[in-house]
């Protein structure tokens, strides 16, 4: 046997020692990605900091198996190296040496955060991933053991007769509220009055808070565990969120009723306004049915990162589509051969992707152009509100008043700054896309026996 060396994964620092490598701390082995959309179905692996690792599954036998060997931590390494190439060789029915090993922990699993490097170094502590058109600037603000009381009080929402009479509930109140009342009335009502525009951004906030608890409860009632809830923002608009990355342990009908729980709550609060109104007339709860509405529709748009996005995502079994849309605009645009990552997927799920990305990118660009041919009368809609508030301030007008003038300007110029970040994301990614492009593949070529 041939003891393998220590190779210089992370440098050129000086050779070390060699211990058997141990999956690191807190990361725990899950097993495969149910109903993936892979030819070879990923293998699932949580990691200390609740993100998840897919392995293809030749990486997670070797972390199975050093995890299985543990015991041999103290003992001779070469031999115990050996015992663990022998385990891995085994089961994927194809030889692999210790060196090789070594090889996949030092460049592979380790800096993934999924084992220790092979000198005793540990892993990386936060292994971030900055995926496209992402949550940021996410702070927890209620740990897990709230979010799984929350997720208890809740969860019975999902069983078979609730959810029919919860649905049927929400369709008879969208049917009265929509057709048989008026909804102009209302509006021009409340616009008129700062107290109530105020009211309805409360409810509307509300409604966010609810529509994450239900992605909660579904993971409780799937029976996995909800991590934390908080808060971000998405481009700019500030946003709540729940971590449900437990739900991959469940099979395509437990993510889809974790992805598709936030606007079945949403549907269970339009229920709740509509009982309200019924009980008081109060005129701007009609108005918060409709802002509920709206949020609905939104989380269902498939072209960021909100419900429907995910419920794709999870339909298909594909984790993350943007990653896709280089790939298939090389060979749909340009005529390229299909690249690795398009041909490890399944043969309809490339297809769904290919529609997805021919679909969403022109949407973007349609919903990104709509809002800057706007932008003139954004800012002169802003520039006169900032003018009328000045006066208003000039003429000793109230506090309420100012304020909600202050926030209207704000809300008209979110869209600016979004639009303004969205463009800054695609030119980075296309510059790094150049770049990689130029510089070409790094050569890294595996150890062989």
């Amino acid at each position: 046997m041939t003891t393998p060396a220590t190779p210089a994964a992370r440098g050129d620092e000086p050779p070390a020692a060699l211990v058997l490598p141990a999956l690191a701390d807190g990361a725990e082995l899950v097993g495969e990605f149910k109903n993936s959309g892979y030819r070879e179905p990923p293998q699932l692996v949580f990691l200390p900091n609740r993100q998840l690792a897919r392995l293809p599954p030749l990486l997670y036998l070797v972390a199975k198996a050093l995890h299985e060997h543990r015991d041999l931590a103290g003992t001779d390494v070469a031999r115990a190296l050996d015992r663990v190439a022998g385990a891995v060789s085994e089961e994927a029915g194809a030889r692999l040496t210790a060196e090789q090993i070594v090889y996949l922990v030092d460049r592979k699993l380790a800096p993934l955060g999924v084992t220790t490097y092979s000198d005793g170094t540990p892993p990386p502590s936060e292994v971030k991933a900055d995926p496209f058109l992402a949550l940021k600037f996410k702070v927890a603000v209620f740990p897990e053991s709230f979010t799984w009381f929350v997720a208890g009080l809740f969860s019975w929402l999902f069983r078979p007769v609730v959810l029919a009479v919860m649905l049927i509930a929400f369709l008879v109140s969208e049917t009265w509220v929509l057709t048989a009342r008026s909804m102009a009335d209302a509006l021009s009502l409340t616009i008129l009055n700062p107290v109530s525009i105020l009211m309805i951004l409360g409810l509307g906030i509300a409604s966010c808070a609810f529509h994450e608890v239900g992605h909660a409860a579904a993971c409780r009632y799937g029976g996995v565990r909800p991590g934390v809830m908080g808060c971000g923002i998405y481009l700019v608009w500030p946003a709540f969120y729940t971590d449900i990355t437990e739900s991959y342990r469940l099979g395509r009908g437990g993510r889809l009723r974790t992805d598709l729980a936030g606007v079945y709550f949403n549907s269970i609060f339009v229920v709740g306004l509509t009982l309200l109104y019924l009980q008081t007339g109060f005129g701007p709860l009609l108005v918060a049915v409709l802002y509920v509405n709206l949020q609905m529709i939104q989380q269902l748009l498939p072209t960021l990162r909100f419900d429907g996005y995910y419920i794709m995502s999870d339909l298909i079994g594909i984790p993350d589509l943007f990653k896709y849309i280089g790939p298939i605009l090389r060979r749909t645009l340009l005529r390229r051969k299909a690249d690795a990552r398009l041909k490890d997927l399944k043969r309809w799920p490339q297809v769904f992707v290919t529609c997805w990305v021919l679909t969403v990118i022109p949407l973007l660009v349609f919903q990104i152009g709509l809002i800057i041919s706007q932008v003139p009368a954004l800012v002169a809609k802003d520039w006169s509100m900032i003018r009328a508030l000045a006066r208003d301030a000039a003429n000793g007008a109230g506090l309420l008043e100012l304020f909600t003038s202050g926030l209207q300007i704000v809300l008209l110029v979110l869209p600016l700054a979004g639009v303004a970040l969205i463009l800054f994301s695609v030119g980075r990614a296309l510059v790094r896309w150049a770049v990689r492009y130029v510089n070409g593949p790094a050569p890294d070529p595996m150890p062989h026996a």
